[in-house]
Formats: C-alpha cells, structure tokens, sequence
C-alpha cells in the first residue's frame, strides 16, 4: 500500500490499475475489488 493525499483511492495489481475512484467517481462496493483482482489474470 502507498498512501496518498487529495481523497484518491487506487488499486494496482503489477502496476496496472485494478480499481480507480477517480474514474468511477465512488469507493468501491464490498468485495468488488475481490471480484476485479480474481478476473484480472
């Protein structure tokens, strides 16, 4: 984990970006970050 300022929340799997809250404009649901790291191979 890398904290950062200015309310961004991101998630990074190998550099690539999993979730952005900047682009979906909200936090993500429970377990939707789960779910989008078991789809990314």
């Amino acid at each position: 984990m890398i904290p950062s300022r200015g309310g961004r929340f991101e998630v990074l799997r190998d550099a690539a970006p999993v979730y952005e809250k900047s682009k979906t404009g909200r936090h993500a649901k429970p377990g939707e970050i789960i779910s989008l790291l078991e789809q990314k191979p």
